[in-house]
């Protein structure tokens, strides 16, 4: 190992990193990929499902609907409100351009780009579709009322940037957090009474696409850029 090189496990996850794309494919893009495509799929069998029940909640809905009801106190209100907030129109986005400054603060440009078109990706997916969809949100609602149920906004954009690190970082520690949160987001959103299960499930599984198939579209992109520079030619000295 030479003077100017330090193991690999010792570098931090956010740890200053070349701009140059990689030489060669990850070798989990492949999988990567397949988790991208078999969530999209599992989203749109959900949502025929759904359809197919003219957007009414499914037994499972209620039943899970009728479990938070009986189970609120004011404490699971103020634990509930948190994500809520943080993950809400200010807050989900506020979060996301801290993370990406802090990319761009470490050098990792692709990483805030790959980040980036992630949550402007699931964003211009998930809002348009909970609108065209319309399904009306659970009656005792305490957060909000506008027919947008379906997919969840906070639970699918949680998720992405969730996924989208835990591919960026390969920490343990950074996937074990974004379980974590993802998790207390879709409680918090059907303990609120926003969502029913299936919306936050369908939140869930459209994350997952979009961060998954994102960032193997970005890997895809960067070996294509590092091929096309290696293949031009060189400017005489």
């Amino acid at each position: 190992m030479g003077d100017n090189e330090e193991p690999q496990g010792s570098r931090s996850p956010l740890a200053a990193a070349p701009d140059e794309p990689l030489p060669h494919p990850d070798p989990h893009r492949a999988t990567v990929l397949v988790i991208g495509v078999i969530a999209t799929v599992l989203f749109v069998v959900l949502r025929f499902a759904v359809a197919l029940g003219g957007h009414e909640p499914l037994p499972a809905d209620v039943w899970w609907d009728d479990a938070m009801l009986e189970g609120m106190s004011d404490a699971g209100l103020v634990i509930a409100w948190v994500p809520s907030i943080v993950g809400g129109v200010i807050g989900a986005p506020v979060v996301g351009i801290l993370i990406i400054v802090l990319f761009l603060w470490r050098r990792r440009r692709w990483d805030a780009a790959t980040l980036a078109v992630a949550i402007v990706t699931v964003t211009a997916i998930g809002a348009p579709m909970a609108a065209v969809i319309a399904r009306v949100r659970p009656s005792e609602s305490l957060a909000e009322s506008v027919p947008t149920s379906f997919p969840s906004g906070h639970t699918a954009v949680a998720t992405t940037i969730a996924v989208t690190l835990g591919l960026l970082l390969r920490r343990w520690y950074v996937w074990t957090l974004g379980v974590v949160w993802v998790v207390y987001m879709m409680w918090s959103r059907t303990y609120l009474h926003a969502h029913w299960a299936s919306d936050v499930l369908a939140g869930l599984l459209e994350g997952i696409a979009v961060a998954c198939l994102v960032w193997s579209g970005m890997q895809a992109y960067r070996i294509r850029r590092a091929m096309a520079s290696q293949s031009s030619p060189q400017p005489d000295a």
